[in-house]
């Protein structure tokens, strides 16, 4: 009954997960149906893309919009079968230095570029620059492993706490306090983080150094600085070791979690309820960024801080890295065609069927004009 009850409460939290194909040519994950519609629905989508170019589309980055990527190339490449697109989910900080060093059409990050990256992508960007494009929106959830505890309430001081090894235990008084209610064992904590640099802990330890600065002292970064714990590769790998281990503790975009049936925590932010992590609780987050990029750049300020009524403040947004100009004549029209679709109304629509937020129609028009202007 309670592995009911949970299957139950995460399909609400985000309808149909992804299973993710390990393949690095998305292509090759259209026979695995990861699309989650119907087969009207990926061709009425398909019918109202635009194709360009023909040949190989190389990408790299974010493992966090992998779930979406697989989507978005199947819908794309039912329509534009002359173009190739390989996306690698290395991870945000190896997908940035492929892309600065000419290997890839553009690249995709959970993070904006750093000054120091923006000034590298000029060699490549000839007479322009890289620019931060905003094109997923999520929650990254922070799931759990443990035995006879299906509602887990905790806040930011206490995963600050957790995260840097000062609670071992899962009947720690502080997690008490959180939980009076639950039968909290003596387990072990066995905290999972990312072992590559990834702008999801980029994202999460901006949350911890922000909402708990008195708990987290490490500044935030895309390569893990809090102390113990252990480390997995990419998201698939920390949602593989916390569905192994009991006392396990991790942290995901939610389509990872959904997929593996795992519990999510609850965060308590402050407001009248605790927080559960779900696409639309994100979304209320995410409506609160501002932008802060300069010219064509769109990045963007999160408010992690946020108590308001049901938002979920431990999100991120995905940015495809692209140059606005001094892209490979090569590869131009169909980056340009493929980018369409995905800040369309039909790929932003899709992203909210997966686990993802779209991002809010203020920015995405935005988006949409950038695009038609790359060169």
């Amino acid at each position: 009954m309670k592995q009911l009850q949970r299957t139950s409460r995460l399909r609400t939290a985000a309808v149909g997960a992804l299973t993710v194909c390990g393949a690095l040519v998305l292509s090759a994950c259209g026979s695995d149906d990861n699309s989650g519609g119907s087969g009207s629905e990926t061709s009425k989508a398909a019918g109202n893309i635009s194709c360009g170019g023909e040949g190989k589309l190389l990408a790299s980055g974010s493992s966090a919009q992998k779930n979406a990527m697989d989507v978005w190339t199947q819908t794309y490449q039912s329509a534009c079968d002359t173009t190739q697109l390989n996306y690698k989910p290395t991870g945000s900080g190896a997908g940035i230095q492929e892309f600065l060093q000419g290997k890839t059409a553009f690249a995709g990050s959970d993070s904006a570029l750093e000054p120091g990256e923006v000034a590298k992508s000029k060699k490549v960007c000839k007479g322009g620059q890289a620019v931060d494009l905003p094109m997923v929106g999520g929650p990254i959830a922070v799931t759990y492993n443990l035995e006879g505890v299906d509602d887990l309430v905790l806040d930011a001081e206490t995963l600050a706490e957790i995260f840097d090894s000062k609670i071992t235990k899962w009947n720690d008084p502080a997690i008490k306090k959180l939980n009076p209610d639950a039968k909290l064992p003596s387990t072990k904590i066995q905290a999972f983080h990312r072992s590559d640099e990834s702008g999801t802990t980029d994202n999460f330890t901006k949350y911890l150094n922000t909402a708990a600065p008195g708990s987290w002292k490490h500044e935030p970064a895309k390569a893990w600085a809090g102390k113990g714990g252990q480390g997995a590769d990419g998201s698939s790998g920390i949602a593989t070791n916390v569905k192994q281990n009991d006392g396990a503790i991790g942290y995901a975009e939610l389509s990872y979690a959904t997929g593996n049936d795992l519990n999510t925590v609850k965060l308590d932010t402050g407001a009248k309820e605790p927080v559960e992590a779900t696409t639309g609780n994100a979304s209320k987050a995410i409506a609160d960024a501002k932008v802060v990029g300069q010219g064509k750049d769109l990045a963007l300020e999160l408010n992690y801080k946020t108590q308001a009524e049901s938002a979920y403040p431990i999100v991120l947004a995905t940015y495809e890295i692209v140059c606005d100009q001094g892209n490979k004549k090569e590869t131009l029209a169909a980056t340009k065609s493929f980018l369409k679709y995905t800040a369309s109304e039909d790929g932003q629509k899709a992203l909210a069927e997966k686990g993802y937020a779209p991002i809010p129609e203020e920015i995405i028009t935005k988006v949409r004009s950038t695009i038609d202007g790359l060169k």
